[in-house]
């Protein structure tokens, strides 16, 4: 006899629905599967007959022939157990197929017949919703993370006896639900900017930052304050909306650092890899392809400190990531896309030592060892950093200091205003995105348009620092940005000023963009 069940398998975030095609017959016991399955698919067996006879349905008599199609795409993970089991036990006429080809079937099983949670829940029935079906079941423990999903009538079992007396009739699986409890404070939500003492123009140059989605530079020698301030970076972002959290947890699931106890990812990411870390770990890959960390920090934070001590094509990997926002990884066999659009928070010191420029310790490299040294960080790669910060050392009178700093709180409401204008703009068409960190040249003709006396100034600055194009359009989305968090509707030459302020280390340009504001 035959008979079909639903399962789903990934490329990185694309869902394909797969159906499970069992046929059984008498004979020398066999178990073939066909299909295009990878190992963790083809060990499937295993497991199937071993929870299989915890039912007391033995295959000793029986040959079982498995087609998993469409058969010209590669089947991976083991999300395949539930549906494989449920199939051959529907052949040996032992569940009613009523339901099972309409019903998508994932999970993974132990030997016992007990049903294990597998990687990317949410993007697999995301999937499955958008080609027609609205019945699902997964194991308990994927519950919060199924029950995210509207639109899909969810049912969670702990067992493939579960399963089975839910398809004869005998039971009602509950439905999928997120877990009930208190909510449990993350890291990001235990620091804040009233921490902060001094450095004033790089708490300016993060609000900056958070309100457009800019990429940040911060030099400074250690002890400057660079890791506290970039751990401080998500407090002053606002939450993620419905579509960034689908976004964020789709990407987290498909990785499987998931917490069980989660449902929708609300807080932003903040992903601080090792400069060890390598090309794949930073940008994704393996087999099938998972994302990095890139993908991780997707609407969050990442946080590279010592940037310049990461291998250098590693960074130089990043480049195309962090202008189209996606990453893409081929493999011979595969080949997934993960969206990639963090705030790129990075951290150098500016020497070896450490403490060039310091006015209280002195700095033991050579010119040509600092040379060398910055040389790590290339010309594309830093033009795709739109901000670059110069921290000084914190002075001994700010560490003493009582007085608190602004708190994260009313930074985040000015943030939060200047993103909705932006939204707006796009939602208007305006603009092409909601980002002023991905204005197109058109975008910014629109809604950025330079005056007489700002172009004054971005003349003077384009050609006595030798500015790229690609730096030229940075520094008008920094203006923009920098206008919507002044309430101004237009664009205006003091804007540019801080915005040229914002994108340089040379001290000298520092101090002649601040005359011109």
């Amino acid at each position: 006899m035959q008979a079909t069940t639903v399962s789903v398998t990934l490329n990185g975030l694309d869902a394909q629905v797969v159906r499970v095609e069992v046929d059984s017959g008498r004979g020398l016991p066999m178990f073939h599967m066909v299909g295009l399955p990878e190992a963790a698919v083809r060990e499937s067996r295993v497991r199937v007959k071993a929870a299989l006879s915890k039912l007391g349905v033995e295959l000793s008599e029986y040959v079982i022939t498995i087609n998993l199609a469409p058969a010209y795409i590669r089947k991976t993970g083991s999300a395949f157990d539930l549906a494989i089991a449920v199939a051959t036990l529907a052949a040996l006429e032992k569940v009613k197929p009523d339901q099972l080809a309409t019903t998508v079937l994932l999970a993974e099983l132990s030997l016992t017949g007990e049903l294990r949670p597998v990687r990317g829940v949410l993007p697999a029935l995301i999937g499955a919703r958008e080609s027609g079906f609205t019945r699902a079941i997964v194991a308990k423990t994927n519950s919060p993370e199924a029950a995210a999903i509207g639109g899909m009538d969810t049912r969670v079992a702990e067992s493939l006896a579960d399963v089975v007396a839910h398809f004869d009739g005998q039971t009602e699986l509950p439905a999928a639900s997120t877990v009930k409890g208190p909510v449990r404070c993350r890291a990001p939500q235990l620091v804040d900017m009233s921490e902060v003492r001094g450095q004033l123009a790089a708490r300016a140059a993060l609000e900056i930052a958070a309100a457009g989605e800019h990429n940040i530079l911060m030099m400074g020698p250690p002890g400057a304050g660079k890791t506290m301030l970039a751990r401080r970076l998500p407090t002053i972002m606002p939450p993620l909306t419905d579509e960034e959290s689908l976004a964020v947890t789709s990407i987290h699931s498909v990785a499987g650092v998931l917490r069980s106890e989660d449902g929708l990812v609300r807080d932003r990411p903040f992903r601080a890899p090792h400069h060890t870390v390598s090309a794949a770990g930073l940008l994704g890959g393996g087999a099938p392809p998972r994302p990095g960390e890139i993908s991780l920090a997707h609407h969050g934070v990442l946080f590279l400190d010592e940037l310049l001590e990461f291998q250098r094509h590693v960074l130089e990997g990043m480049r195309q990531p962090l202008e189209d926002g996606t990453v893409t990884i081929c493999r011979v066999h595969s080949r997934a896309t993960f969206p990639a659009r963090p705030l790129l928070v990075a951290a150098v010191n500016p020497c070896p030592c450490g403490y060039a420029g310091d006015l209280h310790r002195r700095c033991s490299c050579s010119p040509q060892r600092i040379r060398t040294y910055r040389s790590r960080l290339s010309g594309p790669l830093l033009d795709r950093i739109d901000l670059h910060l110069v921290l000084p050392p914190v002075s001994l009178d700010d560490l003493e200091s009582t007085e608190q700093g602004e708190p994260s709180a009313p930074v985040r409401d000015r943030v939060t205003t200047a993103r909705q204008k932006q939204r707006e703009r796009a939602q208007a068409g305006a603009a092409s995105t909601p980002y002023n960190a991905t204005l197109t040249q058109l975008d910014l003709d629109r809604v950025a348009p330079v005056d007489a006396p700002s172009r004054k100034l971005l003349r003077q600055v384009v050609n006595q620092y030798g500015l790229t194009a690609r730096a030229y359009i940075r520094l008008r989305r920094i203006a923009r940005t920098v206008a919507d968090l002044d309430g101004s509707d237009a664009v205006k030459d003091r804007h540019f000023a801080k915005a040229f302020q914002a994108r340089s280390l040379d001290h000298d340009a520092a101090k002649m963009l601040a005359q011109a504001s």
